[in-house]
């Protein structure tokens, strides 16, 4: 009885050897970049990198933490996300876009001030400004709403040794905020202060929409408080102060450089800073 010898022949025979496949090209991690996690397809941009994992946060909101490497797709193509190069060692420049004054211990505070409306408002300016608020020694304070600024300026006193800068939201042709810093300029300091203001309805817009991932703030109608409006907007929580709170500090957290900002503010806030470190008359 014949059998078939199944175990005979090279069980190699013709068999090829596959080529390792390519790695996928290395790319940076750079801050905003969108990128796609080929698993299940969340797509987020970096928002930072850190110890060997990747912060990403989809237009939602939603933060998700990755190790580095492989794994992600930019524009459908497998990447290989690594750590981004340090910046050139060199004179640098600060948030706001000065050139960056290595060892200089900050001033002692002038006696001139600058006031803003609100917490989140005093948070972006130091943000940004800070190094060089801290050179001029200028002291940034917030007022909690400008409905008691004449009374405010009045218990300051300014005067030409003595300055005072006030930046206001939404100062726009006759609002209540318009008004207010009329008054203020008609009054008795009003040749030692200087009150500006920003068309924004409220700081956080001031925020450009392409460093949030969007093309535009939101819409928010009448009669809808306007950052419960922005976070509804968004989905994201906004029923306890403390979810507001939280919604300012994403916000915030896209804010790198003076270029993230509106120049409608930028401008506002750099005059301000010439106006109380300006020489006394």
């Amino acid at each position: 009885m014949d059998f078939e010898d199944r175990y005979s022949g090279d069980v190699l025979a013709g068999f090829t050897h596959r080529a390792p496949l390519a790695k996928a090209p290395e790319l940076a991690a750079d801050r905003d970049l969108v990128v796609e996690l080929a698993a299940d397809g969340f797509v987020g941009a970096v928002v930072r990198v850190e110890r060997g994992m990747v912060e990403l946060e989809d237009r939602n909101g939603r933060v998700r933490t990755f190790p580095l490497g492989t794994g992600f797709l930019v524009d459908g193509s497998p990447v290989t996300l690594v750590v981004p190069r340090a910046a050139p060692v060199g004179r640098g420049r600060t948030a706001s876009g000065s050139l960056a004054v290595g060892d200089v211990k900050a001033r002692v505070a002038l006696p001139s001030r600058i006031f803003v409306e609100g917490r989140h408002d005093a948070e972006l300016v130091e943000k940004v400004w800070g190094t060089d608020l801290r050179i001029e020694g200028v002291v940034v304070e917030y007022l909690e709403g400008v409905d008691d600024l004449d009374a405010i300026v009045r218990e300051f006193q300014p005067s030409s040794s003595r300055r005072l800068g006030v930046l206001v939201d939404h100062l726009v042709a006759g609002s209540k905020e318009s008004r207010i810093a009329d008054a203020v300029a008609r009054g008795p300091y009003g040749a030692h202060v200087l009150v500006v203001g920003h068309p924004f309805i409220d700081i956080w817009q001031a925020v450009k929409p392409s460093s949030l991932g969007i093309a535009a703030w939101p819409v928010i109608p009448r009669g809808i408080e306007w950052k419960h409006g922005i976070c509804e907007a968004f989905g994201w929580p906004h029923e306890e102060q403390a979810d507001i709170a939280q919604a300012w500090k994403r916000i915030l957290g896209r804010v790198n450089t003076f270029a993230d900002l509106e120049p409608d503010l930028l401008g506002r806030v750099e005059h301000l800073i010439d106006f109380v470190t300006a020489p006394a008359d």
